[in-house]
């Protein structure tokens, strides 16, 4: 049987899940998000139809990227108190319908997801992403597919192309060059999307870019030249790590449909 795997970005789901409730922070509104992600899921899992499927959340400690750049995340709004106390309880909420949930200190869960997800496809086995965060685009091939669970739609190789008229390949370039602001990444200081699409397309990736950018007129080549390091720098930061050695095993992480 080919594998296909259901990565799931808990805090994506449950933070968005949460913003959409009703009413003030507190216990009451913490409760109504378990049950609307126990649901969510529930229909994900409906949906993909996974043989196997892992619950990613986020380490609590400070990670690598925080040591390269100390002012990574800065400005977030922090998770509702109410809600961050819960967390377990959204993991036993999970596992009570087949899904087990994964938690390293020190790991991001992009980081663990693009690790389980690269894994898989490396064994001609399927993966698909739960998330709407657009770092994990990179990661799209024939093999592995993003999925938006709340707009039902799968973003492959064809979305990319088509939304940030680039290749997958390329996205890491294209943040680095146009920064990730929900992760505080700088990259290039008015360099845009469509900036980086056109550059990319001409020159395919960052080293040709800042090899040339010298001969670049006007405030673009100004910019790419004196922001190099910037580029490069945040290139590092939202490259995911796809090879983390884990110590997990599939087998335990196989989904019967309840």
């Amino acid at each position: 049987m080919k594998i296909k795997l259901l990565l799931i970005d808990a805090l994506n789901l449950i933070r968005r899940v949460y913003a959409a409730q009703p009413g003030d922070d507190g216990p009451g509104r913490v409760d109504d998000a378990m049950r609307t992600s126990a649901h969510s899921l529930q229909r994900a899992l409906r949906e993909c139809q996974p043989t196997h499927t892992i619950c990613v959340f986020d380490g609590h400690g400070p990670n690598w990227r925080h040591s390269l750049y100390p002012e990574y995340k800065a400005g977030r709004s922090p998770m509702p108190e109410a809600l961050n106390a819960q967390m377990n309880l959204f993991k036993d909420v999970f596992s009570e319908i087949g899904v087990r949930s994964v938690c390293f200190p020190t790991l991001e869960a992009d980081d663990i997801i693009a690790t389980l997800a690269c894994k898989v496809a490396s064994r001609s086995g399927n993966a698909v992403i739960l998330s709407t965060d657009r770092m994990f685009l990179q990661l799209v091939s024939d093999l592995i597919v993003v999925r938006d669970h709340f707009k039902r739609l799968d973003m492959d190789q064809a979305y990319v192309k088509e939304k940030l008229h680039v290749q997958p390949d390329q996205l890491v370039d294209f943040f680095a060059l146009t920064g990730y602001t929900t992760n505080n990444i700088t990259g290039v200081p008015s360099v845009g999307p469509k900036t980086a699409s056109r550059l990319l397309n001409e020159l395919e990736n960052l080293d040709n870019i800042l090899s040339v950018a010298y001969t670049i007129k006007g405030k673009l080549g100004e910019m790419l030249c004196k922001h190099a390091g910037e580029a490069r720098l945040s290139q590092s930061l939202v490259r995911l790590k796809d090879g983390i050695e884990l110590g997990l095993n599939l087998k335990s992480f196989r989904y019967t449909s309840q």
